[in-house]
């Protein structure tokens, strides 16, 4: 860990990243977890966060640090909603700093926080994650579904992430041709258990299974194809070298990952 031995770390984790920390439990030195926000903060000399839009916890703790005058710092991992990541209930609160993983991510922050120091580095974890995926089999003809809340019903009182995997199911055949494929649909962390149990169901026509793989990197090994909306797992499927799609519908907003060799399935409608 080199320069780690030199500070004491303090870790407060909630929700999906408390369950990720107890799987895997990284060996880190000095550190020291924390069941209390506000204590983990007190004495601290610098904070850095997450940026998660859909959680208040982060805002809070950059909220708590600016009261104790503490630096804070934001990782964002992503390539949409940067300004909603720093927005709670009408509450805008930027970090000293934020640091970004590649120079789609940078050139996107720079354009809207002018007034905040942006830091690129390498993307380690993505760079881990895709050195541990082997090269597709040949023989191989499974198709990964990657899911995610997508928060947005563009009008259609059906949940976004319904409609695109509806959208999906529709034009299946734009992806795989003739193919048939065995499809895998891996929940997103923050998905309740059965959420989709009555979509599966209602497809009998697919071969539809859940994930059972432990890890991403585990469930886009065995894939050929990966398709999603806009997750952070499109951004690990193409960089892996598997064909990947987004199955945002044409009447949803258009995939907003920058990544220039996401197919968009809108876009071979005819």
């Amino acid at each position: 860990m080199g320069f780690l031995n030199n500070y004491e770390l303090r870790l407060f984790l909630q929700g999906p990243a408390k369950t990720a920390w107890l799987v895997n439990r990284i060996v880190i030195p000095n550190l020291q977890i924390y069941s209390d926000l506000k204590q983990a903060l007190n004495g601290s000399a610098c904070v850095l966060t997450g940026t998660g839009w859909a959680s208040s916890l982060e805002h809070l703790a950059r909220k708590i640090a600016l009261d104790l005058q503490i630096p804070s710092i934001g990782v964002i991992d992503h390539w949409v909603n940067y300004e909603h990541r720093f927005r709670r209930d009408g509450d805008i609160l930027l970090p000293n700093s934020i640091w970004v993983s590649d120079p789609y991510a940078a050139a996107i922050a720079k354009s809207i926080f002018t007034n905040v120091d942006i830091l690129e580095l390498p993307n380690i974890y993505l760079h881990n994650i895709v050195h541990a995926i082997p090269k597709i089999r040949e023989d191989s003809f499974n198709l990964l579904y990657v899911l995610e809340p997508l928060r947005n019903d563009w009008g259609n009182q059906i949940h976004g992430e319904f409609q695109a995997l509806d959208f999906f199911a529709e034009n299946i055949h734009l992806i795989v041709g003739e193919k048939h494929v065995s499809i895998t649909l891996r929940p997103h962390p923050s998905d309740p258990p059965g959420k989709y149990a009555h979509w599966i169901k209602s497809n009998p026509f697919l071969n539809v299974s859940l994930d059972k793989n432990e890890s991403l990197n585990e469930a886009i090994a065995a894939s050929r194809w990966v398709v999603g909306a806009e997750t952070f797992a499109l951004v690990v499927a193409i960089t892996a070298g598997r064909s990947t799609w987004s199955s945002l519908p044409p009447w949803a907003h258009r995939c907003r990952l920058p990544q220039p060799d996401i197919k968009h399935l809108r876009d071979y409608i005819t």
